[in-house]
């Protein structure tokens, strides 16, 4: 009961690997494991009859069933993989296909379809074929299979191929007159050892046709084959016999029991009834095929696990070269920005500020042009340390994927107000009281009380006086305070606007920030699958290993 739950899992193993290998159904290993994995819960012992065209192995299981059950011919006749089994009355039963399902008395229907066609060629609507016989070998759970011969087309060959996996006993027919060609060594190799089959059993066919002399030479070389290749077999069991198989049908026929005894015949299905006898009950020549099969689905599986490891490896390498890259891009993003900003700030400065453009705009300021001024080399220098503080954070967008921030805006002041000095008194007779005058850039002078009209440069005045008197310069010392009350004016212009810049920087800094700050994403559904995947594949082998050191210990005892 162990031993079933033991190999229940082993299938189970077996079967859910290839759902993982995603093999094609027509695949050598796909077809071997489906097929063992069948045969492991099959109650039925199956003799597989299988060697070249022409070896006589339709005429050898005709001998054993005593009847001419199987088609023979001296052409190549069988083409089909055919199932003896036992039934009350000689039955055939063919399945097509199509689904469809011949059922017929007798066994005239298998020369329709269960032989070669005149190309050689096996029918392509054949799905299986089914001979049941009243015979008491076959009553004891035994099932006989004849295989189309091999060594002709690669379709009989890959059919035999598939069958051999699934034979409890494998009786390979050989040819006395040629025996044990190159390609039925490589059979035996690749056929049956590679894959675990190692019960076997070698018949020797046509020996009869020899003369005695001859007879002697292929017995010796038939010790030699028996002795280089070991068969799984019951103690005492020999793994070679001599088996002239169409006398011994004849004889069987005839019911010529002395006959039958000098073709060797008896021996051999002594031989099958024993071995039947002793491993009908077991599983043990099941197991190292299970086991070789199994082995390589291990391999393949262990293949796929480096395969997606390796997939893995090379993803989570490109990850994280881009995750590298997109570090140093932010790094290198951020040093840039910081350092525009840096430069920005110093530009800002106020001291440096009015060094720089105090001057031009006192200049500017008293001669009315202000706003020419403001919309020339200044506002110039702005937007080039506005662009190169953007390009930065452009750069950071587009290599981060990021939407953009607002725009850094700087600010620009009001137009500034001149408070002019009072005009000094030119007589006594000029008003006296009169207050300093507010100018607004750009709109001239602008005048308070009694007090005349000022010139732009600051350099003459008016004075309410009677026409006919001539009018006096202005003293230096009013020159001197009108162009300080200018300066004053640029000064105070320049402050507010480096106080204003400096606040919309830092604002836009912050929000900068947010768009230059490299946050590592999480890991692509793609990678996380792909180790998920090879999780399971491990496991997959881990578990499968475990059931094939389970079957091998069940194999010992």
């Amino acid at each position: 009961m162990q031993a079933q739950e033991s190999y229940h899992k082993f299938v189970t193993s077996l079967k859910s690997a290839l759902g993982v290998l995603e093999l094609d159904k027509t695949s050598q290993l796909y077809r071997d494991v489906t097929s063992i994995c069948d045969h492991l819960a099959s109650p039925i012992f199956r003799i597989a009859v299988f060697g070249p065209f022409n070896y006589g192995k339709s005429t050898l299981l005709n001998a054993l069933l005593g009847t001419r059950t199987l088609p023979i011919d001296l052409i190549p006749t069988t083409g089909a993989a055919i199932r003896v089994r036992y039934g009350n009355e000689p039955h055939t039963r063919i399945v097509l296909t199509d689904g469809a399902e011949i059922s017929k008395a007798g066994t005239d229907v298998l020369k329709e379809y269960a032989i070669l066609d005149e190309q050689r060629r096996m029918r392509g609507d054949v799905a299986s074929v089914e001979v049941f016989c009243p015979h008491p070998f076959l009553q004891t759970g035994v099932e006989l299979l004849d295989l189309p011969g091999t060594n002709d087309r690669e379709a009989q060959d890959n059919l035999v191929r598939d069958q051999l996996l699934t034979a409890d006993l494998v009786v390979q027919v050989l040819d006395a007159r040629k025996l044990m060609t190159l390609g039925e060594r490589e059979n035996l190799r690749d056929w049956l050892l590679d894959r675990g089959i190692k019960t076997v059993v070698f018949a020797v066919n046509f020996m009869n046709l020899l003369e005695t002399e001859e007879q002697k030479e292929v017995s010796n070389r038939m010790r030699f084959v028996a002795e280089s290749f070991r068969s799984e077999l019951p103690n005492n069991i020999s793994n070679l016999y001599r088996v002239d198989a169409l006398p011994a049908l004849r004889a069987r026929l005839k019911g010529d029991m002395s006959a039958l005894q000098v073709t060797g015949f008896g021996m051999f299905e002594s031989a099958l009834q024993s071995i039947v006898a002793v491993e009908k009950e077991k599983t043990a020549s099941r197991l190292p095929r299970a086991i070789a099969s199994g082995t390589q689905v291990r391999d393949a599986l262990r293949a796929k696990v480096e395969a997606i490891a390796t997939g893995l490896r090379s993803a989570e390498d490109k990850r994280n070269a881009k995750i590298q890259i997109q570090q140093r891009a932010e790094k290198l993003i951020k040093q840039g920005f910081e350092g525009s900003v840096s430069d920005f700030q110093s530009w800002l400065y106020l001291p440096k500020l009015i060094d720089g453009y105090k001057s031009e705009l006192a200049a500017a300021l008293q001669q009315g042009e202000f706003s020419t001024w403001e919309n020339g080399r200044f506002r110039q220098d702005i937007i080039a340390q506005q662009q190169a503080i953007v390009s930065w954070v452009n750069k950071a967008c587009e290599f981060f994927n990021r939407e953009r921030p607002p725009e850094l805006m700087i600010p620009f002041p009001s137009a500034p107000e001149v408070l002019l000095p009072p005009p000094p008194a030119a007589s006594k007779s000029s008003s006296s009281g009169a207050a300093p005058v507010a100018i607004a850039t750009g709109l001239g002078w602008v005048f308070g009380g009694p007090v005349g009209a000022a010139v732009a440069a600051g350099a003459a005045y008016l004075l309410n006086q009677t026409e006919e008197k001539e009018t006096p310069a202005p003293p230096a010392s009013y020159l001197s305070q009108v162009q300080e009350a200018y300066a004053k004016a640029a000064e105070n212009y320049l402050t507010r606007f480096s106080t204003d810049a400096f606040s919309a920087l830092r604002e836009y800094e912050e929000k900068a920030g947010k768009v230059i700050s490299f946050n590592v994403s999480e890991e692509p559904v793609e990678i996380v699958s792909q180790r998920h995947q090879l999780e399971f594949v491990r496991n997959l082998v881990d578990n499968l290993t475990q059931e094939l050191e389970s079957v091998r210990a069940s194999l010992a005892e």
